[in-house]
């Protein structure tokens, strides 16, 4: 097949070419009787500070743009007249600035007087919080006094003032705004510099705060005269970070007092992995700084890593171990050295009685490498199988599946920073600002600067439309049809000669792209065919496939809107294709890029977790990599893999698995067909949780060991763009162990030698073990901050970009992706297709934000629902709905919007008492069993309440909260 001579191009041929860095031109200039030597175009602030010049400011700040709203920073120019600021003056070849003179000094005294006659002197003392910076400034250009008085409005504080946005501008005073549950507005501090504005805007990206007023009138208002809690703040934090005065103020710190020590760790909940200083006084978090030298978040923060901590302290949690011979008995409080005898012997007569493979483990992404990679170790090594795996089945086993097929690497190809490079980007099944927020506002601010965006989704999510960004392209996808509208995709590049193929020729395999290409080809994947199934227009396909392949920069953000279906593996490399051919891979900006759900996906995927591949994603059955480790842990490995989480279930209801250790994983309600993993976990005999709570899967638990938060342990964690990051302890284990600790006291208990000091001796193993972690150690963590793997000899300090030069495979492949339906269908029993997501203020099944006062937003579970759907079954907003499929039913209150179009229903899975699994169907991913969450065909209708089995669940979490009670008691 000649593919230029049978589909001409019918759009000119774009080199994109690789971005080159060109070195900047370089400006020497005299700061202060100081030579400075900066690249052209930076202001004099920041060449002031790089030469040890410290100017006074209160409106500038690194993380924003230059404003020179303060007046502070003024300083002269020999050669030009006035004072201008040095925030937003740019240097120049040869110039003389002057930072200190007496009319400088002079000119700042009189601003800072203005300042401080209406604003109040002491508060921050009295709080025991500390001065704030701008009491610091005041000091610093030596501010005695002030001419002006202290009679200034923002000074009359009467009881009872109102409340931001309550009441008129023309009182005089205002109350302290206390309405968000984190952080504290008094607007009688505020100076109005806009910092906190800027931070809302150019930051985060949300746009919620604005200044209103004028004069002495003027002040930061949250949306039009709002609450903070009523407005369209999403409490990232940005805002309180940015205050200069302390208007804006964590309630704890002002609580607490001032942290004593700090250190930088990285956040426990989504794959973005942002570094964080966690401030610590005694034995207690005061408050989580977000850390401007984390690459993955530059100083930035979303409402759970910057605020939701406090489920570390929460009274639910279990501290001491507990044990009983049937799940309907009591738990009997032991210690850990009982529980863990006590397992141990459980397991080995399981094992003598039943068979070798009888029991197996589940390691957890929210735990660290170190971890995940004892976990398997102890099942390869100590129950001598291969029966282990781990949550990511269900999230993103295809990506590693998938990418691994095509691009030989079961990763993401980019750095979140090559984002800045982008100049299309298309999101599929993904909503990062409720799922990735740190990430989306990094994406936002991109997309404000020009970039266009493409959202493949079945809802109208934030990134379809929000502040100041808009989709160009939304094609709303009927479930299930992601693998038939990307091939459609294809069909247009193809046909219309937008592929690459100087790209293709060099870095694919030449044949397979012909191959690929004459399917792609073919009437049955046209926009016009594939637009009938999938109930996409046409035009909308043909118009995003022709900006994606011709808008410069192409990078794809996917999320498991992808990877839950029954053709997941199948979509991954359909998305592989599309970067292929278009040449959209190995360079900044472009790339194939899967958002990780939880903290550690990635890294619990790296480990090994998986029953067919040791860490390193290198298959059991390889016998080179099996001596690697048979030599070193000394015992021969079973060269079959073993069971997957469904497998073993499976296997439990047969009669022929009997044991389970559970780390850090509530699978009773995260894994799909609840009624069946109920049905698994009570026909084992020893069922071993390791966790934080009692959670749902703690119900048919003999064993429950207790667990350690992310702030109690040292470690690292691997986010979604393949950087490892430190996790460093702040906290002394509440509960005697960290969770690597604990395992290595069970692994020695079934006779495994074990001598682990310390977590770093954990990843020498790795390291020695693994080529693509072979230059990973903590004292080059330490020292570089965090690397991205493959981090070896050939890449000292990370791989930032992957597949540069070529492919890790070699040569990219190209494959067919066939559309092949879900046997999921809707029907005149099951009309409607139900799909499910995430909510930004909650976090998965909610074991952790649902114990911090993120719990005051989202605090159920809704039933999205178009309008026209509930109006054929007579239903209003907030009424109770029945939610029924094939597999179960449950009840929860409907929200009628029209985010979802006519026929589909959407719900979140952050509730244990909704249950949301109890409606999803055993169906899954046909290469990795990642279940399809993302497609069930339901029936909705009027319910009066919750159902019997939800009622039986509100009594079973008293029950449990009262055992955590008691503990924490004693």
């Amino acid at each position: 097949m000649n593919i230029k001579a049978d589909f001409p191009s019918l759009v000119e041929e774009i080199d994109y070419g690789t971005p080159q860095s060109k070195a900047q031109k370089q400006v020497t200039l005299n700061v202060d009787g100081r030579s400075i030597t900066v690249p052209e175009g930076t202001s004099i602030m920041r060449a002031a500070m790089e030469g040890g010049v410290e100017i006074p400011k209160l409106c500038a700040t690194d993380m924003l743009d230059s404003f020179g709203s303060c007046r502070v920073c003024l300083v002269e120019i020999e050669g030009r007249g006035g004072t201008p600021a040095s925030c937003t003056t740019p240097v120049g070849e040869g110039m003389i600035v002057r930072t200190q003179t007496e009319r400088l000094d002079a000119i700042r005294r009189g601003v800072m007087e203005l300042y401080v006659s209406d604003h109040p002197t002491g508060w921050n003392e009295q709080a025991g919080t500390g001065a704030s910076e701008f009491d610091a400034v005041a000091k610093s250009i030596g501010l005695t006094e002030n001419r002006y008085g202290i009679e200034g409005r923002n000074h009359v504080k009467p009881e009872g003032g109102v409340a931001p946005g309550h009441g008129s501008l023309a009182v005089d005073y205002i109350a302290r705004d206390e309405s968000n549950p984190y952080f504290t507005y008094d607007a009688s501090q505020c100076i109005v510099c806009s910092r906190c504005v800027r931070a809302c805007e150019e930051v985060q990206g949300t746009f919620a705060l604005t200044i209103e007023g004028r004069g002495f009138e003027s002040r930061v208002s949250a949306g039009m005269h709002e609450a903070f809690i009523d407005s369209e703040c999403v409490s990232c934090g940005a805002c309180v970070q940015a205050c200069p005065t302390d208007a804006l103020r964590e309630k704890t710190v002002l609580a607490k007092g001032l942290p004593e020590r700090s250190a930088v760790t990285t956040c426990a909940y989504c794959g973005v992995g942002c570094s964080f200083k966690a401030e610590v006084k005694g034995d207690e978090v005061v408050r989580m700084m977000p850390y401007k030298e984390g690459k993955a978040n530059h100083g930035h923060s979303c409402v759970k890593g910057r605020f939701a901590y406090g489920y570390a302290t929460h009274k639910d949690r279990i501290l001491s171990p507990m044990i009983r011979e049937k799940v309907t008995d009591p738990w009997r409080e032991v210690s850990w050295e009982e529980a863990i005898a006590h397992t141990a012997k459980e397991f080995r007569r399981i094992q003598y009685q039943y068979g070798r493979t009888a029991i197996g483990g589940i390691t957890s992404s929210r735990c660290t490498n170190e971890e995940t990679y004892l976990v398997q170790k102890m099942v390869r090594q100590g129950f001598r199988n291969n029966n282990v795996d781990t949550c990511a089945r269900v999230c993103h086993s295809p990506t590693g599946y998938g990418l691994g097929q095509t691009y030989g690497t079961s990763a993401g190809t980019q750095d979140f920073d090559s984002v800045d490079f982008t100049d299309v980007a298309v999101i599929i099944g993904a909503n990062p600002a409720s799922a990735h927020p740190v990430f989306a506002s990094r994406l936002k601010k991109r997309l404000r600067q020009g970039a266009k965006l493409i959202v493949l989704d079945p809802r109208r999510t934030e990134m379809v439309k929000s502040a100041h960004i808009e989709a160009d392209y939304h094609l709303p996808l009927k479930p299930g049809t992601n693998v038939a509208v990307l091939t459609a995709l294809a069909h247009v590049i193809v046909t219309e000669g937008l592929f690459d193929e100087a790209f293709i020729r060099e870095r694919c395999d030449w044949t397979e792209f012909q191959d690929w290409a004459s399917f792609v080809a073919l009437p049955e994947n046209s926009p016009e065919t594939v637009g009938k199934l999938s109930g996409v227009d046409p035009e909308l396909i043909r118009g995003a496939a022709r900006l994606y392949a011709t808008g410069g920069n192409g990078a794809i953000y996917y999320g498991l809107g992808v990877t839950e279906h029954s053709q997941g593996s199948t979509t991954v490399m359909a998305i592989a294709n599309l970067a292929m051919a278009t040449g959209n891979i190995g360079r900044p900006g472009v790339g194939v890029n899967p958002l990780r759900g939880q903290n550690n996906v990635q890294g619990s995927c790296d480990m090994g977790s998986f029953p067919h591949e040791l860490p390193g994603y290198r298959h059991i059955s390889g016998e080179a990599v099996r001596d690697i480790y048979e030599t070193l842990w000394g015992v021969k490995l079973d060269d079959e893999p073993g069971l997957r989480i469904p497998n073993m279930l499976d296997a439990a209801v047969d009669g022929s698995f009997k044991g389970i250790y559970i780390q850090g994983e509530d699978i009773l309600q995260s894994d799909p067909d609840t009624k069946h993993v109920a049905a698994g976990l009570a026909a084992m005999e020893c069922v071993v949780v390791h966790d934080l709570f009692l959670n749902e899967t703690a119900n048919y638990a003999h064993v429950f060991l207790p667990g350690s938060t992310f702030l109690e342990k040292d470690g690292t964690f691997t986010n979604a763009e393949r950087r490892i990051n430190m996790v460093r302890k702040v906290l002394e284990p509440k509960a005697r162990y960290a969770d690597w600790e604990a395992t290595q006291e069970l692994a020695r208990a079934i006779g495994l030698d074990w001598n682990y000091k310390h977590p770093s001796e954990i990843m020498d193993e790795i390291a020695m073990t693994t080529p693509s972690f072979a230059g990973v150690s903590f004292e080059l963590l330490d020292r570089v901050g965090s690397v991205q793997w493959p981090c070896n000899e050939k890449a000292p300090l990370g791989t930032p970009i992957m597949h540069i030069d070529g492919f890790v495979r070699g040569k990219g492949k190209f494959i067919r992706t066939e559309y092949v339906a879900t046997d999921e269908r809707t029907g005149p029993r099951f009309p409607l297709l139900l799909t499910t997501g995430r909510i930004l203020s909650q976090y998965n099944v909610g074991a952790q934000t649902r114990r911090t006062d993120n719990s005051m937003w989202h605090s159920e579970d809704r039933l999205e629902i178009h309008p026209h759907d509930a109006e054929n079954r007579g239903l209003r907003d907030g009424d109770w709905v029945r939610l029924t499929s094939r597999s179960g039913e449950t009840t929860l209150r409907a929200l009628i919007t029209d985010r979802v179009s006519p026929g589909v229903v959407y719900t979140t899975f952050h509730h244990p008492d909704t249950q949301a699994n109890v409606i999803t169907t055993d169906f899954s991913d046909w290469a990795t069993n990642c279940p399809e969450y993302k497609v069930t065909a339901v029936q909705v209708g009027a319910s009066n309440g919750p159902s019997e089995w939800q009622r039986d669940y509100d009594e079973q979490a008293k029950q449990s909260r009262r055992i955590a009670s008691l503990q924490a008691a004693e």
